[in-house]
């Protein structure tokens, strides 16, 4: 199998419409036939985050020069969008898919991480956007500033394969309660393991609750905490979900994902993530030596 973007295309498309999404349970609705089947179309929208064009219209341009071997219907941008919103939960099922085939689905090990989702930066757009419901003002403790937007909790193994996450208002869940909220609602793991995270998910209450699961949060010791519970952390972990969050937001566009509407948002948010999680997969089937590169995917 070789290394490049039509391998994985190829190799995706295989396994979403022989496993994941069978041809023969997908309902005809009325009008003209879709150009491409739901298997299709969530391989032309991963082909779109790998190869960086964040703009559906630029996209739909340069798409039949890129993979018009392998799609050669492409449909409209405005097809394109509505087709795209209504796979939410198809792309949804795609990854835990693929998270449950990687070999490193059965490591007794998770890290654990928020970050914002910024939507708007004026007051106008917050007046106007159709976002309010998975939208509000919050803290970005990490940059020290706030943020208008959605907050995105992720579960993922040591190499970056995302098993689990989530998208909330920030004033409505807090970091702590929507990770509580994710780890009853999704199998982040085949088994209790202990979860790598940082200081923001601290407290009695989450922690009392992730013991009762089964799971154990590792994080530093806050100041306010007596020495006694001092413990050994391994700060390297959490530089490697650092990593991913980055992976995430600058290579695959998370931070551009140009979103007016709330299905808009967890569509393109289940689009990044999926072209995150079938990377890594590829790269274990062809035996790649670094796990998480898009090098051979992103040109």
């Amino acid at each position: 199998m070789k290394t490049d973007l039509d391998a994985l295309l190829t190799a995706l498309y295989v396994h979403l419409d022989d496993d994941v999404i069978p041809s023969a349970k997908q309902a005809r609705g009325p009008g003209r036939p879709r150009l491409l089947t739901d298997a299709e179309l969530i391989c032309v929208a991963v082909a779109q985050v790998l190869l960086r064009c964040d703009d559906e219209r630029r996209w739909l341009r340069v798409a039949p020069a890129r993979i018009g071997h392998l799609f050669p219907r492409l449909p409209g941008q405005s097809e394109y969008n509505r087709h795209l919103a209504r796979l939410a939960p198809h792309m949804l099922t795609a990854i835990g898919w693929l998270a449950r085939h990687t070999p490193t689905w059965h490591d007794n090990l998770r890290l654990m991480d928020g970050t914002p989702v910024p939507c708007g930066a004026s007051r106008t757009t917050v007046e106007r956007s159709g976002l309010g419901e998975m939208c509000g003002y919050g803290r970005d403790a990490s940059h020290h500033r706030f943020y208008w937007g959605s907050k995105l909790v992720l579960v993922t193994t040591a190499e970056g394969t995302v098993t689990a996450f989530s998208l909330a208002h920030p004033k409505e869940l807090d970091e702590r309660k929507q990770a509580l909220h994710l780890l009853h609602a999704q199998e982040c793991a085949p088994g209790p393991c202990p979860i790598v995270c940082d200081k923001g998910f601290a407290g009695a209450g989450i922690e009392q609750a992730a013991t009762d699961l089964g799971h154990v949060l590792i994080r530093p010791r806050r100041k306010d905490e007596p020495k006694d519970r001092a413990r050994v952390f391994p700060g390297w972990l959490r530089q490697r979900i650092e990593a991913i969050i980055w992976t995430l937001k600058n290579q695959l566009g998370l931070e551009r994902h140009n979103a007016r509407t709330t299905e808009g948002l967890w569509a393109r948010v289940c689009q990044r993530i999926l072209a995150l999680n079938a990377a890594i997969w590829h790269n274990w089937q062809i035996g790649a030596p670094i796990k998480r590169s898009l090098v051979a995917y992103d040109h």
